[in-house]
C-alpha cells in the first residue's frame, strides 16, 4: 500500500492520497522515514570480543564430545579450567547451544511417563466403583487396622468392605472377587478405580480383574482428586462423633466399622444423590420415593401457595451421570448448551 501511495501522480496531495487508500498520513511518514534511513544506516559491527565462526564450532564439538555430551555447560567449563584449558564463559556455551537448538537437558536422565488423567462416567450402579485402603489406629502406637472399601460412585453405596491386621494383595483379591459375585457383576459391565498402592496394582488384583472382565483404572501418580469418592467416603468415616481416636482392640475397630456401614448405607441421607440413602439409589427404590416426596410437596403448596414465591417445589434431583474427571466429550457437549 506504501508502494501505491509512493506511485501516486505528484499534483496529488499527501491528505488526499491516503484518504483514497483508507491510509492514515502518520502511518505513510513514518514507513516512508523508515525506507529512507535504512540505505544510511551502517551494518552492524560485530564485537571485538566475540568468538570466531571456527572457535565457535570448536566449542560446540567440545560440549557435544563423547566426555561432555551428557554434562551440563558449567561441569564442561569446570573440567575444562582443571586442564589449564579456557574456551568461553559459561553463558556463551549456552549462546552457542542456543543457536544451535541445543538448549535442553543433556545428560541421559531417567523420562517419567506422561499420566492422562483417568476419565470414568457412570450413569447408574455397578458401572464405576472405587476402592481404596485406610488405616485405622490401634491400642498403641505404631499398630494398625487396615480398613479396606469398595464404593458404588453412582449410588454411593458401600457395596463391600473388610477389615483386617494388614495390607494384602491376597486380602484384596478375595474381596474384590466375593464383591462381583454378590453383584451379580457381568464381563465388561464394571470400571474398578483405585490409587497406585501396592495392593492396587499387584498381578493378583490384575489377573482377577482380567478374568471377570472388569476394566482396570488407576489415579495418576500424587494426584488424590483423581479418587474422590474413596476419599469423601473415608472422611465421612472419620468424623463421625464416636469415632475414636485410637480402637482398643480389633473386636472394637470391627464392631465400630460394621455400624458405621450400615447407617452409612441404609439411614444415611447423602447430599450427593438427592437426599436419598445409598441403599434405596442402589437398588432403584429412590424414583418410589421421588413420588412420594412430590406428594408431600404438592400438598404443602395446595395449602399455602403464597409461601412458595416463585414456583411448585420439586423434590431435589438424583444426578443423571457421575464422573471421575469429567470426560471431554461430556464437557464439549455442555459447553455447547451453555453458548446456545
Amino acid at each position: 500500500m506504501i508502494s501505491t501511495a509512493d506511485s501516486a501522480p505528484p499534483e496529488l496531495s499527501n491528505s488526499s492520497v491516503c484518504d483514497a487508500l483508507g491510509l492514515p498520513r502518520a502511518t505513510l511518514y513514518r514507513r516512508r522515514a523508515k525506507a529512507a534511513a535504512q540505505p544510511d544506516e551502517p551494518s552492524r559491527q560485530s564485537s571485538p570480543r566475540a568468538l570466531s565462526e571456527s572457535e565457535k564450532t570448536n566449542v560446540l564439538s567440545v560440549l557435544n564430545s563423547d566426555e561432555f555430551a551428557n554434562q551440563s555447560p558449567a561441569a564442561v567449563y569446570a573440567a575444562l579450567l582443571n586442564r589449564e584449558t579456557y574456551l568461553c564463559s559459561v553463558r556463551t556455551m549456552y549462546r552457542i547451544l542456543q543457536a544451535n537448538d541445543q538448549v535442553k537437558e543433556r545428560r541421559n536422565v531417567l523420562r517419567h511417563p506422561s499420566y492422562s488423567p483417568p476419565q470414568l462416567l457412570a450413569t447408574g450402579p455397578n458401572q464405576v466403583w472405587s476402592w481404596d485402603i485406610t488405616k485405622l489406629l490401634g491400642p498403641v502406637k505404631m499398630t494398625y487396622f487396615y480398613l479396606y472399601v469398595i464404593l458404588d460412585i453412582f449410588s454411593r453405596y458401600v457395596v463391600g468392605w473388610t477389615l483386617d491386621l494388614c495390607e494384602s494383595a491376597l486380602l484384596a483379591q478375595r474381596l474384590i472377587d466375593k464383591t462381583c459375585i454378590e453383584q451379580e457383576i457381568k464381563p465388561g459391565q464394571l470400571s474398578l478405580h483405585a490409587d497406585r498402592g501396592p495392593s492396587m496394582k499387584s498381578d493378583l488384583v490384575a489377573k482377577l480383574l482380567c478374568s471377570l472382565g472388569v476394566t482396570k483404572s488407576h489415579s495418576r501418580p500424587h494426584v488424590s482428586n483423581d479418587n474422590p469418592y474413596s476419599e469423601a467416603g473415608f472422611k465421612t468415616l472419620k468424623y463421625m462423633p464416636e469415632f475414636p481416636d485410637r480402637f482398643a482392640s480389633f473386636d472394637d475397630a470391627l464392631a465400630f466399622c460394621r455400624r458405621f456401614f450400615h447407617w452409612y448405607n441404609l439411614e444415611h441421607y447423602h447430599s450427593g444423590i438427592a437426599f436419598h440413602t445409598p441403599q434405596d439409589v442402589h437398588y432403584g427404590r429412590y424414583q418410589q420415593l421421588d413420588i412420594i416426596r412430590q406428594s408431600a410437596l404438592d400438598n404443602a403448596f395446595t395449602a399455602h401457595p403464597e409461601r412458595f414465591v416463585r414456583t411448585a417445589p420439586r423434590p431435589p434431583a438424583l444426578p443423571s451421570a457421575v464422573w471421575i474427571n469429567k470426560p471431554k466429550l461430556l464437557s464439549q457437549a455442555s459447553d455447547a448448551s451453555d453458548n446456545t
